[in-house]
């Protein structure tokens, strides 16, 4: 069998095969690097020890970030990253809580379990905590990096003046581009969150969690409660229909006789729970209330046996 030519294009396994609803990962091109001693002559294909890459030697590619609610649109960045060359090795830089909520805003994880992610993902090789949030030569140098990979977009640096962070990379040849994933981002994420937070509040009360956990107040996690007894009741009610309906049709009870005496049956129930809710509510406003009372006497007294002084 004749040898097959070498190819230069690297074609990963997608996400997108197994989930067409996926974006797919970009496809990544080798470059063919040159040295200073040999500059018409593929790295690659070249032995000479001055040069600047060999085979033996990985390119040290660099990439860094904040890596919050780490997900894969971080991942396939970091993929892009690891495949820009033949033989890679990726270093990864992650800024720390204190840098991060100076100049982006706060974080949901803490420095430490961005860290802990980043080590966890197969692409990275190492990961570089509380990284500067502009590089500079002296860092490069440091850790022996031979270029930075990232998207193109600019990002503001750290002088207000709205400069690209990555300009100075950009200057000296050193970076390289990778592309977005579209349709997820930790922003996208958070947001997500937010507009579903009754959802999530709810889901995690129901899981034990207390109000005080979840910082809502006593009013607010009584709604919640009230509002999921209704749901589970809408549930119950929902499923006794379905059997009722199932045993009125064995029974041969005709369907607009059932329909009607059901109808009354869940609207009567229904008028019940109603009324307990209202009560319930009624309580609750008196407890805070009385609570209210309680704090405002106590305030009272104490103005009262303060000393006045003389």
């Amino acid at each position: 069998m004749a040898p097959q030519p070498a190819r230069n294009v690297l074609t990963p396994p997608l996400l997108a095969d197994a989930d067409p609803e996926l974006p797919a990962t970009p496809t990544t091109w080798y470059e063919s690097l040159c040295c200073s001693a040999h500059p018409s002559t593929p790295v690659r294909d070249c032995a000479a020890k001055e040069c600047l890459f060999s085979h033996e030697r990985p390119v040290r590619v660099y990439a860094d970030g904040i890596y919050d609610l780490f997900h894969f649109g971080h991942a396939r960045a970091l993929e892009q990253a690891k495949k820009l060359f033949p033989n890679t090795y990726l270093l990864v830089g992650c800024c720390s809580d204190e840098i991060t909520q100076k100049y982006k805003g706060k974080t949901v994880m803490t420095e430490d379990e961005r860290y802990e992610s980043l080590r966890h993902c197969k692409w990275v090789d190492e990961v570089i905590p509380d990284a500067p949030w502009v590089l500079n030569q002296e860092f490069i140098d440091k850790h022996n990096i031979d270029f930075v990979a990232h998207d193109a977009l600019p990002y503001a640096d750290a002088s207000g003046a709205g400069k690209d962070v990555y300009e100075f990379v950009k200057a000296i040849g050193k970076f390289r581009e990778t592309k977005r994933t579209d349709g997820v981002s930790t922003s996208d994420i958070i947001m997500r969150i937010l507009k579903d937070y009754n959802e999530y509040v709810k889901r995690n009360l129901a899981r034990g969690y207390t109000r005080k956990d979840l910082g809502v107040s006593y009013v607010k996690e009584k709604q919640l409660r009230v509002n999921m007894g209704i749901t589970k009741l809408r549930e119950k009610v929902k499923e006794h229909q379905e059997k009722l309906h199932t045993v009125a049709k064995s029974a041969g009870v005709h369907h607009n006789e059932w329909v009607e005496n059901a109808d009354r049956w869940i609207a009567g129930f229904l008028e019940k729970f109603e009324e307990g809710c209202h009560i319930m509510e009624i309580a609750i406003k008196d407890r805070i209330q009385e609570g209210l009372k309680r704090q405002q006497s106590k305030s009272r007294i104490d103005l009262e046996e303060e000393p006045v002084p003389s």
